[in-house]
This record gives structure tokens, C-alpha cells and sequence, in this order.
């Protein structure tokens, strides 16, 4: 029985990978054992090359199922330009290119073929599949098939009859966002026969997640945009009037952007797509209309300019940027009103889906107004554990949020505020109370005799309807009744609050002028080595290249491989062939206008070349990572964690690890070493410093003589460093 490790000489040649990536081995081990599965991998973890490169391995034809038109032509155009045979089949084909797929199929030649569902489940269709090999059925966005999913599409609950009419042909289904229940629903509705259930990880760790507050959204867009000039991304918003003003306005201040919704006729978002997708425009403002169609590697942000109404449409939408593994920035602007809007779309929905339609805009409520790491909300959301205390990547873990100092306090005269309210009154109701108004109701009902009447006076009702709303998300009190007018109570956790026991974490509302956001260390790890003059170069050239051959920048190649070029900086066909995602093809099809580049820009920038491949190592998921586990273990360490405990954690070499407590004590300007070393040890180096001919660790190590380890002199060094005067006499 074939395995994963056996395709591994196809994939160097098609498509320039060294090795799958995390969670792929196992979905193509499925495929090839004719196992059905239902896969789940994050937007960007691969999930296309789950299927295709056991398609180009296995004899037959691999039938591919795809909801739109957009998607099949550029996965079919990526296919093609890696040297696969790959057609779809759709009403945008001429009866003479039928044709010629049909025959191709006949032949053998062809190895995947992309078709929309309703297509598929003709009589005409199946009944030509049953007269050839088919190796396999593979349902992309198979989330679609369940009324549970964030985008139910009935006709794709036609393909339940492929397991009826293909006996012993596998069928396989994946998807990027799918909860425990909707995966079991692929299942079931697909006709599965004991499938593997693959679910990858859904954290994106190459997302920096921030969520905002609405204030003045069109400042808060030029903000985001701000940090990614030249670069593509998506702005949607809840409304078709908004996107075409947030495009207008764009386009005035000279920005390359167009808006895209179901109003504007076919042809024109036809346009639009194909205008981003070849980069000659960098931003297209979006509704959700604007969506699975999307397989455009490099955007680099995505802004939601109100909320979307669930979690599972978030995760999708986000994911969108960063597919190519880079870096992204996914900002998300809400407002009271976004919430309202949903639930009110919620109360319209049939009585079998309303509850559940409601309890998503709940949680997505609880993530906006939340205060934990965006990442782990995420996952725990999929049902997922999430490793580390610190993701490193989003507003909440970079400290960029803007924290009440007196929280406690805050909460305190809130909660009290509540109970003396006999707990019989709504948020709004209770912030003007707080904020001492003297509207008839609150004088008519006495309240503005409480105690706490204008205890909050100087925050204003807006801040203080934002704590109590962080209140309510971090379940220190909540709301109660139905309708749209719900009252407040404390819970459990919130009677701590006000015996002092707990403390919640309360943010500050907006301020118009937005301090800029930082740049993550793992952003900053993934340019290391890139020459960016000559990054921008080999765009500039892909641009020029994707036109020339009317497909999307990113069949030509994505940022990954461009950087990596711009790193390795390769003069030879043969070094290019091994930079990321250059195969076999691709060498030979853009190899010397690439290489010419590489060496015009060398030569007249005086630049060096051919750098060797360990100084320029390859962006995998190794570097994607590595400084997410740099940032876990400074948050064990800040316990005192031992540092074989830390690397346990973290899954890194103790070697590694030791590395990150010394970073972490210069990070710090810790002086104490304990609990990593103890105090005499500790004592008995720092008395010996300074007779040392130089402050260095080799210097120590030879004067103990190996009395004292390693691990241990480099620890005491280290401290010993953040003193103030830490030069040898």
C-alpha cells in the first residue's frame, strides 16, 4: 500500500515542495488507502494538495467538486502551470471544449476534473463517469452541505447519491470551518462509510488578530492600510452602501481599490475579481459576496468593518489572508449594532435553526468584546486545546490593547450598581444611572438617590457600556429575559468581584488617534535575510509575467517563493529549482526571466549571490512557529518553570530552550537566577567575573574547569549582564 512518503519525489517536481506540510501526510494517506474522509484544515493549510497530488500519483481520474466557476479556472490555471493535466467543466466551456475534456478523460490524459455539484448530479454526467477509471470524488467547501454550516448550498446535497452510484469509489470531503456537529452532518449527508475524521489544527498562527471598537471607521481602515502599502487586502463590510463608499473614498486619496456585491451586475464583479487577482488593484471592499472564489495567496490584511455574525464566517473570511503562510494582519471594527442586526436576522430564521443561529452571534459577541488571546478563543471555539499562554500575535498577548489600570474598582461600583437595581434593569438603563443622568424615569424611580448614582460620571456612558458589556463576555454578570430589552444580574464569578476575590480585565473605549500597531517577531523572522528591494523587484516582474499570460499573480508564484528567491538570490537554473515552490515547470517556463532578474539586480545593487541555502533557510512551518514558542516559554518562564519541563512544552530542543531562558533574562533584566541555578552556584560565578581576562561564557567555562555545567554559567552570564556596570575590572 502506497503512502505519503512515496509522493514525495511528484511533489518536489510539480510543485517545488520538499515535504508535506503539518496534518497533510495523514488526509493523503486516506486518499490513497480509498478511505473516505472528512478533512478540516485551516484557509492555508494546504487542503487542495491533500487531493491533487494523490490524484497525479493514482491511475484514473480524480473528479473534483467545486462551487464556483472563479475557484475551478484558477485552481485548474495553478494545476496547468505546475505541468498537470486539469480541466473543469462548467457553462463558461464552449461545447468544443467539452468536448475536447471528454476526450481527454477517454484517454487517460486528463487527471483532475473540476465540476460544480449540479453539474456532477446530472444523469448525462454520471452516467459518462461510470464508462471511465474515476480514482477518487473529492467535495471542496463540503461545509456547504450542512443546514448547520455557515453557508448551506442545497444543491449540494445531491452528491449523497455518488456513494449509490460509484460503489467502492472513496469519497473525501474538506473543508476549512466545520464544528464537531457539522463534520459528523458532512458525514452523514455525503453517505460516508466509516470516513476518517482529520481535523487539523485551526490556528493560524501567521495571523495577527486585533479587534477594535467602531469609531471613526474610515480613519480606522486608513490605519490598517497604512502598515500594508503595495499590498493586497479585503475590507468587508456588513452593507452594499458602505462598500461603495469606503471604495469611493478610497480611490480619492489615490488608493487602487473597487467595490464588490451581489447588487452589481455579474460582468462587473467578474472584473473586479480578475483586477485583484492580477494585482492591478491592491484592495477590493467587500459583503460576503465577495468569498469562496477567493484563491489568491498574498493578501495581506483583511478588515471587517462591522461584525460577521458568527465565528465560523470570521474564521472563514479572515483566513483569507495569509494563505501563502506569511504573514497577515486580520483587524475586526465592531459596534452594538452589528449584534442587533444579527440577532434580528436570527429571530426570521425557521424555529429549528433559530437557537443555534442566535447562540453563534452570542459567541461572537463574547470574542469582540473579549479580553482573552484572540488565537485561543479561535481554537477552543473548533473544540481545540491551545498550547502556550502567549500566542505572540494579537492585540491581546502584544499588550496593544488599552487597559483600564483600575479595573477592579470599575467593576466593582458596575456590580454594585446592578444589585441595588435589584437586578431589574438593562445595561443601557444602568450606565445612565452610573453616569448620573437626570432623565425623568431614573429621578421618578429614585435612582438617582443610589449610592452609586454618577459614580462613573467622568467615563461617560459609552465606556461604561463597553465594561459592562466586557462584564457580561467574561461572565461576571449577565443578561436575562427575552425580547430585545434584557436585563442584568451578577452571577457567581461577579460576587467575587465584589468581595474582592477576582479581577476582571476591563479595556478602555477607542481614541480617535490610534497609536500604530507593532510589528510581531514572527513577521519580522519571516523577512530575515530578504533583500526587499529585490523582493519587490521579482513582483514587479510576476505582475508583468501574470498579465502576459492572463492568469492570477500567484499561479506564477506566491510571496513565499519570491521571498525565498529574494533570500537565496540564485544566478543558475539550478539553484532556482531550489527555491520554495519552484518545480520542474515552473523552472523551465520562468526561470530565465526570473534568474535575469536575480542577477541584473545583484550587479547593480551590489548585492551578493548565491547565498548558501543554510544562511537562507526555507519559510516552512518550523519558521512560521519558532517565535510563537519563543513567546510561550517567556511566559513559563515568568513561573519559573525548569527549563526540560518548558521545552516539553513548547516542543523544542532543551538546547533551544536554554537559549530562550537567556533571551528571557535580557528581555527582563532578571539579576536573580534561581530557580534555573541555585544561589551559592550562582554566588560562586559572580565572584569570579570579575577576575575573568574577558566577560565572556568561554572565559567562564575555563575557569571552573566543568566544576560547575554549562547550562548553568550561561544562565548566571546572563543576569550577571543586566547589571549596570557588568565590565570586568
Amino acid at each position: 500500500m502506497p503512502d505519503a512518503s512515496d509522493l514525495l519525489p511528484l511533489l518536489k517536481r510539480h510543485w517545488g515542495f520538499e515535504r508535506f506540510r503539518p496534518f497533510q501526510a495523514e488526509a493523503v494517506r486516506a486518499v490513497l488507502q480509498h478511505r473516505d474522509s472528512v478533512v478540516v484544515l485551516p484557509t492555508g493549510g494546504g487542503k487542495s494538495l491533500c487531493y491533487q497530488a494523490p490524484a497525479v500519483f493514482m491511475d484514473g481520474l480524480a473528479v473534483i467538486v467545486s462551487p464556483l466557476i472563479s475557484l475551478m479556472k484558477d485552481q485548474v490555471d495553478s494545476l496547468q502551470s505546475n505541468g498537470i493535466a486539469a480541466a473543469s467543466v462548467n457553462s463558461s466551456n464552449s461545447t468544443g471544449e467539452r468536448l475536447n475534456v471528454a476526450n481527454d478523460i477517454r484517454s487517460g490524459r486528463l487527471k483532475l476534473l473540476y465540476v460544480s455539484p449540479e453539474r456532477l448530479c446530472t444523469e448525462r454526467t454520471l452516467s459518462f463517469l461510470e464508462g471511465v477509471k474515476v480514482s477518487f470524488f473529492a467535495i471542496d467547501e463540503a461545509h456547504c452541505i450542512s443546514q448547520w454550516g455557515h453557508d448551506f448550498r442545497p444543491e449540494y446535497r445531491m452528491l449523497s447519491l455518488l456513494k449509490e452510484r460509484f460503489a467502492g469509489v472513496a469519497v473525501h470531503a474538506y473543508t476549512a470551518t466545520a464544528t464537531e456537529p457539522v463534520r459528523k452532518d458532512i458525514a452523514s449527508q455525503l453517505n460516508l462509510s466509516d470516513p476518517l475524521f482529520h481535523v487539523g489544527s485551526f490556528d493560524r498562527p501567521n495571523l495577527t488578530y486585533r479587534v477594535e471598537p467602531r469609531g471613526d471607521i474610515t480613519q480606522q481602515i486608513h490605519d490598517v492600510i497604512g502598515r500594508h502599502k503595495g499590498e493586497s487586502g479585503i475590507i468587508y463590510c456588513i452593507s452594499r452602501k458602505q462598500t461603495e463608499e469606503i471604495a469611493s473614498e478610497l480611490t480619492s486619496k489615490g488608493m487602487k481599490a473597487l467595490p464588490y456585491h451581489a447588487g452589481l451586475p455579474d460582468v462587473v464583479r467578474a472584473q473586479t475579481q480578475d483586477a485583484f487577482q492580477k494585482e492591478v488593484i491592491d484592495v477590493v471592499v467587500a459583503t460576503v459576496a465577495f468569498g469562496m472564489g477567493i484563491d489568491k495567496s498574498n493578501v495581506r490584511f483583511v478588515v471587517h468593518a462591522g461584525s460577521p455574525k458568527s465565528l465560523e464566517h470570521y474564521q472563514q473570511e479572515s483566513g483569507r489572508a495569509g494563505r501563502d503562510g506569511l504573514e497577515a494582519e486580520c483587524v475586526l471594527h465592531y459596534g452594538p449594532g452589528d449584534f442587533l442586526w444579527w440577532k434580528k436576522v436570527a429571530e426570521e430564521m425557521p424555529p429549528e435553526a433559530r437557537g443555534i443561529a442566535k447562540a453563534t452571534v452570542k459567541k461572537m459577541e463574547d470574542y469582540c468584546q473579549g479580553v482573552t488571546c484572540r488565537h485561543r478563543a479561535l481554537v477552543e471555539y473548533f473544540g481545540q486545546e491551545f498550547e502556550g499562554e502567549n500566542c505572540a500575535a494579537c492585540d491581546v498577548c502584544l499588550l496593544d490593547l488599552n487597559v483600564t489600570p483600575d479595573a477592579l474598582v470599575v467593576a466593582q461600583k458596575i456590580l454594585s450598581c446592578v444589585v441595588r437595581l435589584k437586578e431589574r434593569f438593562g445595561a443601557g438603563y444602568t450606565a445612565q444611572v452610573l453616569c448620573g443622568s437626570s432623565e425623568q424615569r431614573i429621578v421618578q424611580n429614585g435612582h438617582d438617590k443610589l449610592t452609586t448614582w454618577g459614580l462613573l460620571k467622568d467615563a461617560g456612558t459609552s465606556a461604561v457600556r463597553l465594561w459592562i458589556e466586557q462584564l457580561v463576555s467574561q461572565g461576571y454578570c449577565e443578561k436575562y429575559g427575552d425580547g430585545d430589552y434584557q436585563l442584568l444580574r451578577v452571577t457567581p464569578s461577579g460576587w467575587k468581584v465584589l468581595r474582592g476575590e477576582a479581577t476582571p480585565r476591563l479595556l478602555q473605549p477607542p481614541k480617535k488617534k490610534q497609536k500604530k500597531a507593532k510589528r510581531t517577531e514572527a513577521a519580522a523572522d519571516l523577512w530575515a535575510g530578504v533583500d526587499q528591494g529585490l523582493f519587490e523587484a521579482l513582483r514587479a516582474l510576476r505582475r508583468e509575467v501574470a498579465s502576459e499570460r492572463g492568469v492570477p499573480a500567484f499561479v506564477v508564484f506566491d510571496d513565499q517563493s519570491l521571498r525565498d528567491m529574494a533570500r537565496r538570490r540564485p544566478t543558475t537554473l539550478e539553484a532556482f529549482l531550489e527555491c520554495h515552490g519552484v518545480g520542474e515547470k515552473k523552472q523551465r517556463d520562468f526561470g530565465e526571466a526570473f534568474v535575469g532578474a536575480i542577477v541584473a539586480y545583484c550587479e547593480a545593487n551590489k548585492v551578493e549571490a548565491d547565498v548558501d541555502s543554510d544562511v537562507a533557510p526555507t519559510p516552512d512551518e518550523e519558521n512560521l512557529t519558532k517565535s510563537a514558542a519563543r513567546h510561550q516559554a517567556f511566559s513559563y518562564f515568568e513561573h519559573g518553570m525548569p527549563i526540560d519541563q518548558v521545552a516539553e512544552r513548547v516542543n523544542r530542543a532543551f538546547s533551544t530552550t536554554r537559549q530562550y531562558l537567556v533571551e528571557f533574562i535580557a528581555h527582563t533584566g532578571r539579576l536573580d537566577a534561581q530557580p534555573w541555578v541555585d544561589e551559592q552556584t550562582q554566588s560562586r560565578v559572580e565572584a569570579a567575573i570579575p577576575g575573568l581576562p574577558q566577560l565572556s561564557l568561554n572565559a567562564l567555562n575555563e575557569h571552573f574547569q566543568k566544576a560547575i555545567d554549562y547550562d548553568s554559567l550561561q544562565i548566571v552570564l546572563a543576569c550577571w549582564r543586566n547589571r549596570p556596570t557588568a565590565m570586568p575590572k
